[in-house]
């Protein structure tokens, strides 16, 4: 790495440590003006928002400015060349796109090429790949977790030949490179078709999500416990049986790393629900008690959770709506309402994001490329008077991040 790109790094851990406005003037004075950051420009917008556009060929990776309202900008020489190809063609999981945990790279899905690729992300918010992308250890990488410098992918598998499908560790070293994790690799059955794969907030458990097929008994949910050197052992009874139909998207709550959320999308109209697990250091999983919690929707697919682990919110592609629940003490959830999205008919929304302060959830649109924006309060979603936010012609997205 150059010695700019050194300096530049660590003034930007600093600002993650130390908040925006005071590391926007330690990086001002640090670099004599170089660095196009100030303190005003830091209070007119929010941040950035990236999206996997999962293109054919070159995959690509779209940027946006994010502003205080929520609302979305393009960066400047958007959409940025990944390295690996994308597929073209719709791909459905949860964590396509990842930050990586110091703040300072996106770790991209290649689903057509079967790698991945690392690109870090700039001080303007654009993008730069580092190095080559790698090879995900499988077939057809859809989902990714991350905790410190640990890596894992989910390899969906090739359905034709019913190879290919596992789970598959690296690490990320300081300077932005993926090496794998010898020894890592678990390998899933050719049913298995996993979803998402997700750590724990503090990294000592695993959880995947196999979606599975129109067989009950593939609706499984794998836990893992992490070791120190990151490698995984299944808990007892892994694959604990989902509680309904199709397993999709997963989170774990950021306020307790005991308690893991799973949406369940394959009921059928008017059956979504989603349940919710207590989780034990070991990696066993049991329901907590009414779970699942049904939200009167078509297909739950997506979930992302408020960082102050107080609301839950489910993107019902099926219906195109997004359902809001409340979780209470225990780890239940209590159904709130559904907010409809007002973009045009043939939306697939997808996967979804809250920015960091918590005030926009942001949500990929597969269908019409773009991404649509809510203003949150609480529980109550309404979507920006602008969303949905177009992204460029020929993607097929899937995975979304805010920084």
């Amino acid at each position: 790495m150059a010695s700019d790109d050194r300096k530049e790094d660590a003034l930007l851990r600093a600002l993650l440590r130390i908040g925006k406005a005071t590391a926007a003037l330690v990086v001002a004075a640090s670099l004599g003006g170089g660095l196009s950051l100030s303190v005003a420009a830091e209070e007119e917008t929010g941040g950035h928002v990236y999206v996997n556009d999962n293109t054919a060929g070159i995959n690509t990776i779209s940027g946006f400015v994010r502003h205080a309202d929520g609302s979305l900008t393009p960066l400047a020489g958007s959409p940025f060349a990944a390295g690996g190809q994308g597929t073209g063609t719709i791909v459905g999981s949860q964590g396509a796109l990842q930050l990586s945990g110091d703040g300072l790279y996106v770790i991209a899905v290649d689903a057509g090429s079967n790698q991945i690729s690392v690109l870090r992300i700039r001080r303007d918010g654009s993008l730069r790949a580092v190095g080559r992308p790698v090879s995900s250890g499988g077939v057809e990488p859809v989902s990714i977790a991350v905790h410190g410098n640990l890596v894992y992918v989910a390899n969906e598998g090739d359905k034709t030949t019913g190879t290919g499908s596992n789970y598959t560790g690296f690490r990320l070293t300081d300077g932005g490179r993926l090496v794998p994790l010898s020894d890592s690799t678990f390998e899933l059955p050719s049913t298995a078709n996993p979803g998402d794969i997700l750590f724990n907030s503090t990294g000592t458990n695993l959880i995947g999500v196999e979606v599975g097929t129109t067989v009950a008994s593939t609706f499984r949910i794998d836990s893992f416990v992490v070791d120190e050197e990151g490698r995984l052992t299944p808990a007892e009874d892994s694959p604990f049986a989902a509680q309904a139909a199709g397993p999709f998207g997963s989170e774990f709550s950021p306020a307790n790393p005991r308690h893991l959320y799973v949406s369940n999308a394959h009921g059928g109209p008017g059956n979504g629900s989603v349940s919710a697990f207590n989780v034990t250091r070991s990696g066993n999983l049991s329901p907590i008690e009414s779970s699942p919690f049904a939200d009167g929707q078509t297909a739950p697919c997506w979930v992302e959770i408020t960082s102050d682990g107080k609301y839950l919110f489910t993107v019902n592609t099926g219906n195109t709506t997004i359902s809001s629940y409340r979780i209470l003490a225990d780890g239940s959830l209590s159904y709130l309402s559904s907010s409809a999205f007002k973009g045009k008919p043939g939306i697939r929304p997808f996967d979804a994001r809250l920015g960091p302060d918590g005030r926009t959830l942001y949500v990929v649109d597969a269908a019409t490329a773009a991404v649509s924006a809510f203003a949150v309060s609480g529980g109550t979603l309404n979507e920006l008077s602008g969303s949905p936010f177009a992204l460029p012609s020929g993607a097929t997205p899937f995975g979304i991040v805010a920084n």
